[in-house]
């Protein structure tokens, strides 16, 4: 039945599953005990292993061929994959999840600006008009989170937004590549580079049931479906399901502990979402 689909239905699915499992991620975070780098690095190690016996399975004998066949453009990804799964946590942990997923959803316009300069796809006039939009309501929530105390975590959430966008446009570089080898290497440095600065290793209470739950269903499933999404669809396009994680996590996180975002969060948030929401819709309608 996947077959059946056209390149857009296959890449809109595996972007759309992949995003959607990610959604409790930032909820999981906040109920989770454990410190920073123990955290970070069970986020490695779980999703390397599980995704690591997956795809031997999957590619069998040819698993080495596809590892060694990532090219440089393989190799990069690793390095802006590996980064942007470490900052994301540092901003979750640095300021509101409102916050950090507020940045993150700036990686479509970031992946827009890449494409232009590295892949030579050019963006419209309405997009360059997003992106100047939504760079303002970037700035106006940089200077509340000032204020308060949080700018460096929003700082680390529009890195992961850069990271974000150079793996999205990496993959679509990499388009006749198989780049899911580098994520599976990415997940590993995280581990090996969180491992040295990990206090106590120990999962205790819930966390027993919580980070594996959260290294699974939120983070090694989801990152195969998204890195194989920009095979059938722009890097800009599977980065604007990224949306959905904008609005659903801070949602889940309010439900469930009473997390409440600042209102220049609320505003500067609801004109970069609504932006994005009103340039794709545009894009869609164009194709």
């Amino acid at each position: 039945m996947f077959q059946k689909l056209s390149n857009q239905q296959k890449g809109s699915l595996l972007a759309f599953i992949g995003v959607f499992l990610i959604t409790p991620d930032s909820l999981l975070i906040r109920l989770s005990n454990i410190e920073t780098w123990g955290m970070l690095f069970y986020r490695g190690a779980i999703p390397f292993v599980v995704v690591l016996i997956g795809t031997l399975i999957f590619y069998n004998k040819n698993f080495l061929k596809k590892l060694f066949g990532i090219g440089y453009a393989g190799i990069f990804y690793i390095f802006s994959f590996s980064a942007c799964n470490i900052t994301f946590i540092l901003s979750i942990q640095n300021t509101n999840v409102a916050n950090t997923l507020v940045m993150i959803a700036l990686a479509p316009m970031l992946s827009a600006i890449l494409g232009a300069i590295f892949l030579k796809e050019a963006p419209d006039k309405k997009t360059w008009i997003a992106i100047l939009i939504t760079f303002a309501a970037c700035v106006y929530i940089f200077y509340d989170s000032l204020n308060l105390g949080n700018f460096l975590g929003d700082f680390f959430g529009l890195v992961t937004a850069f990271g974000l966008a150079c793996n999205a446009t990496l993959a679509r570089y990499a388009k006749d590549r198989d780049l899911v080898p580098s994520a599976v290497i990415g997940k590993l440095c995280v581990a090996i580079f969180a491992f040295f600065f990990v206090e106590n290793f120990t999962l205790a209470g819930n966390d027993i049931i919580y980070i594996p739950l959260m290294c699974v269903m939120c983070v090694a499933i989801p990152f195969v479906l998204v890195t194989i999404a920009p095979r059938f669809i722009t890097g800009a396009e599977v980065n604007l399901f990224f949306l959905l994680e904008t609005i659903l996590g801070p949602v889940w996180v309010w439900m469930v502990i009473k997390e409440q975002p600042s209102l220049e969060t609320i505003l500067g948030g609801s004109v970069i979402i609504l932006t994005i929401a009103i340039h794709s819709f545009l894009a869609l309608k164009k194709t």
